[in-house]
């Protein structure tokens, strides 16, 4: 295993040992490396093309030249059962199901979208405490989900790249 694809591992076990609501963990995460880098990839500019929406090939490209990707996603997350309001009803149970949505699925408990960031926050986290030059982008987890990478309603990937300069910035 090369540092790149370590500080993706290490990065998966800050995002599972992230604070979560109600002690409850509805988080996953796979590192992708090799040939699904190019996979992913292909898929981002196709995606870009059909939905003719900015970026995705500028994405892409950095995915393709990155070390590894960190996938992070919110899998069958449940409700926090707090009935704050967060979310748009006053109670958990208003809340509807899960409906397929044009890249992600919801609508979901606010509390467990938080659950998301934080896990997010805590993996990216780590890889600047190493030194690994990342970069949280959306655009990723809906090529990761059509892709079929890795199960949730909601998926972000984290690109990971270590050379003279960051590729995510400055593009």
């Amino acid at each position: 295993m090369n540092v790149i694809e370590l500080t993706a591992e290490l990065m998966a076990l800050s995002a599972r040992t992230a604070p979560k609501a109600s002690g409850q963990d509805f988080i996953e995460t796979k590192v992708i490396t090799g040939d699904d880098l190019k996979r992913l990839n292909e898929d981002m500019v196709k995606y870009g093309i059909e939905s003719g929406k900015k970026n995705f090939d500028r994405d892409g490209k950095n995915v393709e030249r990155s070390g590894a990707v960190l996938l992070v996603s919110l899998n069958k997350p449940k409700k926090a059962g707090l009935n704050c309001g967060a979310c748009g009803y006053n109670k958990c149970d208003e809340l509807p199901d899960f409906k397929k949505g044009t890249e992600f699925d919801g609508p979901m408990c606010a509390w467990r979208l938080i659950d998301l960031g934080i896990a997010i926050g805590s993996a990216v986290k780590t890889a600047s405490m190493l030194n690994v030059d990342n970069r949280i982008m959306y655009r990723i987890g809906i090529s990761a989900k059509r892709l079929n990478l890795i199960d949730g309603e909601i998926v972000v990937g984290i690109p990971l790249s270590a050379t003279g300069k960051n590729i995510y910035f400055d593009r």
